[in-house]
């Protein structure tokens, strides 16, 4: 489908955090206590909404982007670049708190650890939420994560769901969250361990050679909490589709992984929620936009940096085309 298309179903509606990315690269990741030595530093915009809202918009989207930064450079260069993706950042306030900061390591094969401060982001509430009201009652989807107050995400959940919104959630980094917002969530984005703290038993989740009735069990699980529409997410084996509301047959789909050299697996996660965005405000079926998702994040991983890195539409659709012949 055209970007034009994905602009007449709706718009999509981010709320949550902007950080700035203080990334240093190294051999391997340090051992507590352990101290080893870079071979790069970098200073790049981020934050998990603000990476989702910026992946939304490169891939066709029409989005606006609520949250907060401090008035520092830092903020200016979170903007700027949202701004120059196509983010309407018309509904990021001005915080006398310093900009969010998230610190990072990214070791030789690409995998990360990541510290971060909240600074600015922690001042957004459900009155920043209210404020955003004309975004938010046009919104096809409202996407929403855990690095803003809980509150101000059950806000933007209730206003997303008052509209009519798909309310997606992606429930990172991992909290606890009431029944209240697992009412209000259409779609549920976890990775392998985040789903099994949220089904609470510590057994981990099935793996991606599992059989599908394993992963029908922990459809049922998830159903019987609230949610009926799941994205389990495995990393560079690929993702797996719950959906309680598809046809019986199909309420299990697995989708395979896209193979790519990673570089920095920094900011994959919130492409691949960005890319699910964009496809569900187009109209796709969860499936179909979990398919096109799976291919942008693995783009993403291709190149240092998050924003920047982020592929558009034509990137993805050309890596669809040669998996389907």
């Amino acid at each position: 489908m055209s970007a034009a298309a994905v602009d007449q179903a709706g718009r999509i509606v981010v709320v949550g955090s902007l950080n700035a990315d203080l990334t240093i690269y190294c051999e391997r990741l340090p051992l507590p206590g352990e101290t080893v030595h870079g071979n790069g530093f970098a200073v790049n915009p981020g934050g998990k909404s603000a990476n989702q809202a910026v992946a939304a918009s490169r891939l066709g989207g029409t989005v606006s982007l609520v949250g907060a930064v401090g008035e520092d450079p830092n903020g200016a260069m979170l903007l700027s670049s949202a701004a120059r993706a196509g983010v309407d950042v018309g509904h990021v306030r001005t915080s006398s708190e310093p900009t969010g900061v998230a610190v990072i390591a990214v070791d030789a094969g690409g995998e990360n650890n990541i510290i971060i401060s909240a600074g600015a982001n922690g001042t957004l509430s459900p009155a920043g939420v209210a404020e955003a009201s004309d975004v938010l009652e046009a919104a096809a989807v409202v996407c929403l994560c855990l690095e803003v107050s809980l509150d101000t995400v059950l806000a933007a959940a209730q206003a997303g769901h008052d509209a009519g919104a798909t309310v997606l959630l992606n429930l990172s980094p991992y909290g606890e969250v009431p029944e209240e917002l697992t009412v209000l969530t259409d779609v549920l984005l976890v990775n392998a361990h985040e789903a099994a703290l949220f089904l609470g038993d510590g057994a981990a989740a099935p793996g991606p050679d599992a059989a599908d009735s394993e992963w029908d069990r922990v459809r049922l699980r998830f159903a019987q909490r609230g949610i009926r529409q799941v994205l389990v997410t495995l990393g560079s084996q690929g993702s797996v589709v719950l959906d309680s509301a598809a046809p019986e047959g199909s309420r299990v789909v697995r989708i395979a992984p896209t193979t790519v050299q990673a570089v920095d697996t920094t900011g994959a996660g919130d492409a691949f929620t960005g890319a699910v965005a964009v496809r569900l405000a187009a109209g796709d079926a969860l499936a179909d936009a979990a398919a096109f998702a799976s291919v942008a994040a693995a783009l993403a991983t291709t190149r240092k940096g998050t924003q920047a890195a982020y592929p558009e539409a034509s990137d993805v659709q050309r890596v669809l085309a040669v998996k389907a012949d």
